[in-house]
């Protein structure tokens, strides 16, 4: 009998693929049912996720524990519903008072635990729904806040009105919220046009592979982290 695959694999997520996309080619691939990815990335947002399969999966907990890493642009000026590019702008604001050293004092206020609220275009669940199910239908919900870290908060270019920024953070931290807040500390809007997550851990973007390039079980098994 074929030994069954036990492991992980680094996966580069592409653009509106969904976490579960890559979990079904991973699972095909593998020809096992138990695979499992150790925290969602959003169809909008591309860069590393990490697959488990067989045995490995137990360890997903302590993987989705770890703090992240993400780089991506905000652009500074304008709002939408959900913090991103899934809806469309719904407000604009005066731009013409921003500075590098005004957002980098704004993006020092980030540091540490801060308390935010989740975005209502997300997988929150309220009352056995999912937040986004209750957003796209117009209802009226109310998200908890939450307590998270960051760790850096860095500005890496400005080209008004986009802003470049990478960030660390802890489990459980939405960037679209910074995107919303940063936007306000500025006494302006913004909201997230472009999100990577390159960094879990120990374990980078740069070692991942494209799920378009595992072909078949024997790349798999080549490539898979044991």
């Amino acid at each position: 009998m074929e030994e069954q695959p036990q492991g992980m694999i680094l996966i580069d997520k592409p653009l509106e693929w969904t976490s579960f996309d890559v979990v079904k080619k991973m699972r095909r691939l593998a020809q096992i049912k138990k695979v499992g990815h150790a925290g969602t990335l959003d169809p909008l947002a591309t860069g590393l996720l990490i697959v488990c399969f067989g045995k490995y999966t137990k360890k997903i907990e302590g993987i989705q524990a770890l703090k992240k890493e993400y780089t991506g642009t905000f652009k500074i000026g304008s709002t939408t519903p959900s913090f991103d590019l899934e809806t469309e702008e719904d407000g604009s604001y005066e731009t013409d008072h921003i500075t590098l050293e005004l957002l980098e004092e704004a993006a020092s206020g980030f540091i540490g635990d801060i308390e935010q609220v989740p975005p209502i275009y997300s997988a929150v669940k309220i009352d056995g729904k999912r937040a986004y199910e209750h957003a796209r239908k117009g209802e009226d919900v109310k998200m908890k806040s939450r307590i998270v870290h960051i760790e850096e908060f860095e500005i890496t270019r400005v080209e008004l009105p986009e802003v470049d920024f990478r960030i660390v953070c802890s489990k459980g931290t939405y960037i679209r919220s910074i995107a919303r807040d940063f936007g306000e500390a500025l006494n302006s809007g913004a909201h997230l046009i472009s999100l990577r997550r390159t960094a879990i851990g120990p374990y980078k973007v740069e070692d991942a592979h494209a799920p378009t390039g595992i072909a078949d079980t024997n790349d798999f098994y080549l490539q898979s982290i044991k």
